[in-house]
């Protein structure tokens, strides 16, 4: 099965959805086979890969809510093996409408549960909040990506999504577990990257990666033009970084695999069986 990689940040402006374009673009072009699902009502993810929101007619709005069949909501991109789930503006009135639903934190893992097993990952770009649709994003995921960008205020507020990642893991996902933390939007003209780095891997140790994404006008400027970075210049110090960043990704996922493999660890399908 694939593995379901939520990345997820209540605060907005950290190079959440950079991150799930660029890590999910980046594994596809490492050979793996690749879903983004865009679970943002702003669909940023899905026009920062060239897709028109306003002639999107399937959306990840009808994966919740109207339990349409996984082929008819996955497109192809620009990218070979990557394919996308897309979003817009329909996806925005889904939290009020999920309140009613029965089962209404499971609706995305039920959608996830009928795609095609030939998957390597399954890259979800959460909203910058911790609703029902963030919800349904960690109860569907193997593991939480959090991006946190290196400022003055880099910690605030994520005791509380560690604190709802732990209830989402304690009440509906008990595999779920933080993939890790990507440091980004880093400046190393001063001072504040390095203590804020140096902070994060003190609460986080390993936990945080070893690649450290830079402030770089070139990641700015791609989603504009609707291409992933790789696409947009493939010899941007920003599309350097994140393939170092997808690289770093693969190893500790087929770590992973190896440490179930030994019988070290259940895999997550033994765990949510």
């Amino acid at each position: 099965m694939p593995k379901i990689i939520a990345i997820c940040n209540q605060k907005g402006g950290v190079g959440k959805t950079s991150t799930a374009i660029s890590l999910a673009a980046g594994l596809a072009l490492e050979g793996k086979k690749v879903l983004l699902v865009d679970l943002d009502p702003q669909g940023n993810a899905t026009s920062g890969m060239g897709i028109d929101k306003r002639k999107v007619e399937k959306s990840t709005y009808h994966a919740l809510l109207e339990n349409s069949p996984s082929p008819e909501l996955i497109v192809s991109t620009v990218i070979p093996n990557l394919s996308m789930v897309a979003a817009n503006e329909n996806l925005s009135g889904a939290e009020v409408e999920l309140v009613s639903e029965l089962g209404r934190e499971g609706k995305l893992k039920k959608f996830l549960g009928q795609i095609d097993p030939s998957f390597d990952f399954v890259i979800v770009d959460c909203p910058p909040s911790l609703g029902l649709l963030t919800i349904n994003a960690l109860t569907g995921a193997h593991s939480v990506l959090i991006p946190i960008q290196c400022e003055y205020y880099a910690l605030e507020g994520l005791s509380q999504l560690v604190k709802t990642i732990d209830l989402v893991k304690e009440n509906l996902n008990f595999n779920l577990e933080i993939e890790g933390i990507v440091m980004t939007m880093a400046d190393f003209r001063t001072n504040l990257t390095q203590e804020v780095i140096g902070e994060v891997k003190k609460h986080f140790g390993k936990k945080v990666y070893n690649t450290v994404i830079p402030r770089n006008i070139r990641l700015s400027e791609a989603p504009g033009f609707g291409k992933p970075i790789y696409l947009y210049d493939k010899d941007s110090e920003g599309a350097r970084k994140y393939r170092e960043f997808t690289r770093e990704v693969i190893l500790r996922s087929e770590a992973t695999k190896n440490l179930i493999h030994d019988g070290i660890l259940r895999s997550p399908s033994a765990a949510s069986g």
